[in-house]
């Protein structure tokens, strides 16, 4: 029940809770007490990031996400260029072998523009929540979005003008999403028509990769441009309603990122990677509950804090299973 109401919160854009004296487990309270006695030196945290830096797997998980993004969305371009009705439209709507599949966001912007239900919409719409709650609800912003990678990379680039003073990074109330979400939602039953659907990047990028580039790519660009020089993953962070609604689903999916507070001994190197970072506010010394902590439903599932972790403190992990992924 915790992690729903913690899950819930921060999809609302509210700060992560944070613990009194009195909720944190006497387990915990211990553990840190030894850390503290038993803290480990600069040399022994250097000789663990230089492991991990070394080690094959240290963009496993980011070259994995990588990959399967790139091929869903390639499959969708060979089906649309050969013709073989494999994966036949696009991310908005889509059939997998003649099977109809649905973005949750964007069937709830049709049914209320519309004010109709379509049995095939319901059918995509069923198949395509039941996928992602088993894999995690915005495992679909990191793992399918085709926006995300290019927002990925063009991260990378503010990164560097920013160390130059070249660009900013203003950063504003993550609340605004939901008032983005709500906003759009009574567009579409006032009008009739579903108006973020046009200015959606997610569509329009795999509408252009599908069937040919238009002038809509202009607004994409002017997005990217807006977060290389002004602020770092702006769209994903505040406005985007497609992470509300994938999110909502990621609070039952049994998939999740989980920490360990008894293997963390280097703290900040996971936030700093993060694209949404106060889900990992837990990772904080003095933060953690518990031994082990699912992070948030607001969590993409990306894999990078995984990635940097040089203690290996984050794991993802499937709820009901031992198993580390």
């Amino acid at each position: 029940m915790n992690y729903m109401i913690e899950s819930l919160r921060q999809l609302l854009g509210l700060d992560p809770s944070k613990p009194g004296p009195d909720d944190r487990r006497q387990a915990v309270v211990t553990l840190m007490t030894e850390k503290r006695r038993e803290k480990l030196t600069r040399e022994m945290l250097h000789a663990a990031e230089a492991g991990r830096a070394l080690a094959a797997d240290r963009h496993k998980w980011r070259n994995r996400r990588w990959a399967t993004l790139i091929t869903l969305n390639l499959l969708f371009v060979v089906s649309y260029f050969f013709d073989v009705q494999l994966l036949e439209g696009a991310l908005t709507a889509s059939r997998f072998v003649g099977f109809h599949l649905a973005d949750l966001n964007s069937a709830l912007q049709v049914m209320l523009a519309y004010e109709h239900i379509v049995l095939n919409l319901v059918i995509g719409t069923v198949t395509v929540f039941i996928i992602w709650l088993l894999l995690g609800g915005r495992t679909f912003c990191s793992w399918v979005c085709p926006y995300h990678l290019l927002a990925e990379w063009a991260e990378k680039l503010h990164l560097w003008l920013a160390k130059r003073k070249w660009a900013r990074d203003i950063k504003f109330h993550r609340g605004g999403r939901t008032v983005f979400y709500v906003f759009f939602i009574l567009l579409t039953l006032v009008s009739g028509y579903t108006l973020f659907e046009t200015l959606s990047p997610t569509g329009i990028l795999s509408r252009a990769l599908i069937y040919g580039p238009g002038l809509a790519l202009v607004w994409v660009l002017a997005l990217l441009l807006f977060e290389v020089f002004v602020s770092r993953r702006a769209w994903c962070r505040y406005v985007c309603p497609i992470g509300v609604t994938y999110g909502l689903v990621g609070v039952l999916s049994p998939v999740r990122v989980q920490y360990r507070v008894q293997d963390c001994h280097h703290e900040g190197d996971c936030r700093a990677i993060c694209l949404v970072p106060h889900v990992l506010d837990v990772t904080i010394r003095g933060r953690a509950r518990d031994l082990t902590t699912d992070m948030g439903a607001d969590c993409t599932r990306c894999g990078l804090c995984v990635d940097i972790c040089p203690t290996n403190s984050l794991s993802f992990k499937v709820k009901g299973l031992d198993k580390v992924l």
